[in-house]
């Protein structure tokens, strides 16, 4: 019984290991390109999500909005809100973010669930940091975020053309509600 506990034990921590590490993927997809010379400072505030994939964490949720602050040790604090319309009550997240490599290049890691991370990439923003098209690490995770709850139709097609070419099933969008 001894021989099998240190034989089943190690490996189960090793498997644990294996899927805490394979969670916590800081990717970026292929064909995608974080924004260079990033303005972190300019990319803090409130910012309304104009669509995204469907995904369990967002489910049934609309007038979702993100909130980023910046933390005294340099991270970015993130503040996700939501309406849960089945359930009818608001929830909220708070999650911290941390750039990848350097500041001015727009890979942050974010996490939610320590020591679990997850890519967030702002792949495309406009000169006067309104809108913003992120890309997880993979093509399971979309956002397009806006200062305001509406965004320009010019706005809206350049960030489906940008991530159908990555390929993403744009098709797939929710595009959220705010009411």
């Amino acid at each position: 019984m001894k021989t099998l506990q240190k034989i089943v034990i190690p490996v189960s921590l090793g498997v644990l290991g294996l899927i805490i590490l394979n969670s916590c993927s800081v990717g970026i997809p292929k064909g995608a390109t974080a924004v260079q010379n990033f303005n972190a400072d300019r990319y803090l505030g409130k910012w309304y999500e104009i669509a995204r994939f469907d995904y369990k964490f967002e489910k049934n949720m609309d007038n979702v909005t993100a909130t980023y602050y910046k933390n005294p040790n340099g991270s970015i604090k993130v503040d996700n809100k939501g309406y849960d319309y089945v359930k009818k009550e608001w929830k909220e997240s708070i999650g911290e973010a941390r750039f990848v490599n350097k500041e001015t290049e727009a890979r942050l890691k974010v996490s939610f669930f320590k020591p679990i991370w997850a890519g967030y990439n702002v792949v495309d923003i406009d000169e006067n940091y309104q809108y913003a098209l992120i890309m997880g690490s993979n093509l399971k995770y979309l956002w397009i975020l806006s200062r305001t709850k509406e965004i320009p139709e010019s706005i809206r097609q350049r960030f489906l053309e940008k991530a159908k070419k990555v390929g993403y099933n744009t098709d797939e969008l929710i595009w959220v509600r705010h009411n």
